[in-house]
């Protein structure tokens, strides 16, 4: 009978497993990363070929902007107007609606405000991580 504090030649040593585990990590972590290089690598792809895609409808987008605009100018034409006036007509109109987004655009720019609580409380970050209590804000702890 042996004592369970007696090794035999099958029992491994401390410095064996630490080595079987570290190569085992080793091994995970490298499998890990080829795993997520595979994912990026088509996620990438599929990313610019999205966006290829939506590129080439965009353009698309703008010809049947000018191709209709040139079909309503000669619709106008049917009106017994001369085709000179008739573009002039269209450009116009787009000139209006360029000058309607212009106006929107920098009415909602003029709405844009500097984050004051974000800066008053980040302002008071290095004093909290000193050990002093802020001079105001609600306390973190609660």
């Amino acid at each position: 009978m042996t004592s369970p504090d007696v090794r035999t030649s099958e029992d491994p040593t401390v410095g064996k497993l630490v080595a079987d585990v570290s190569r085992d990590l080793s091994a995970l972590v490298q499998h890990e990363i080829k795993l997520a290089k595979a994912e990026l690598s088509f996620s990438a792809k599929a990313g610019g070929l999205g966006a290829g895609l939506l590129a080439v409808a965009g353009f698309f987008g703008l010809l049947i902007i000018i191709l209709l605009s040139i079909a309503f100018a000669y619709f106008l034409t049917m009106t017994g107007l001369h085709p000179a006036w008739c573009f002039l007509i269209v450009a116009g109109a787009y000139l209006l609606l360029a000058v309607l987004l212009i106006l929107v655009g920098v009415l909602k720019l003029k709405k844009i405000r500097a984050p004051k609580k974000t800066i008053a409380t980040a302002k008071e970050i290095p004093a909290a991580l000193k050990g002093r209590p802020g001079t105001g804000g609600p306390d973190p702890r609660g």
